[in-house]
């Protein structure tokens, strides 16, 4: 497993301008980044078309294009890359669900278990349209969910990734989760 403090060095490396520090930094990463992909995948519906490992490449590909994000340090690679994951399947849900002109949009239940159901694209754009509001007015709560709900990660991986207390992270989750579900609640109503 390589070390935090080399990462980092890698991620300033390229930061800074170097081509080749991203070319290192990758094989470094590439087991976790899978992880993550996992985490993701592990909430679409079965049969999905995008695999783990394309996902995986799709967010590397974005990466390169972000134009050197000014990457501090590994939490902070890894908030990226989940983001940049999020984006990739919402941009596909949307794409889904442009090609079926629409549908009717299904609650997403967001309790511990996380399962998301086969309406999952529809979902999955409901729950990033909600997630954009939440951004809007608390940014770190909207954090809390990109990171724990989509990225998969626990609440003390959540808590490192975001220095803040684990303490922090329950509360922001257990807000934010309720506040998702009236903002989820209120699309559905309003749309019915």
């Amino acid at each position: 497993m390589p070390s935090t403090h080399e990462i980092t060095q890698l991620l300033g490396a390229w930061s800074a301008g170097d081509e080749h520090a991203l070319e290192k930094l990758m094989p470094l990463v590439y087991d976790e980044l899978h992880r993550l992909a996992q985490a993701y995948m592990g909430r679409e519906r079965p049969g999905h078309t995008l695999q783990t490992t394309a996902l995986v490449h799709e967010a590397y590909l974005r990466l390169i294009d972000s134009g050197r994000a000014g990457l501090q340090d590994r939490s902070h690679f890894f908030a990226l890359c989940a983001k940049l994951m999020r984006r990739i399947l919402v941009d596909w849900a949307r794409a889904r669900l442009s090609l079926k002109r629409g549908g009717d949009v299904q609650v997403l239940d967001l309790e511990e278990s996380l399962v998301v159901s086969p309406h999952a694209s529809s979902e999955l754009v409901a729950l990033d349209d909600a997630l954009k509001a939440l951004e809007a007015f608390d940014p770190r709560k909207a954090q809390v969910i990109e990171l724990r709900f989509f990225g998969g990660l626990s609440v003390d991986e959540t808590a490192e990734v975001l220095k803040v207390s684990v303490e922090t992270v329950a509360r922001d989750w257990k807000l934010a989760k309720s506040w998702l579900r009236r903002e989820l609640d209120r699309g559905t109503s309003g749309g019915a």
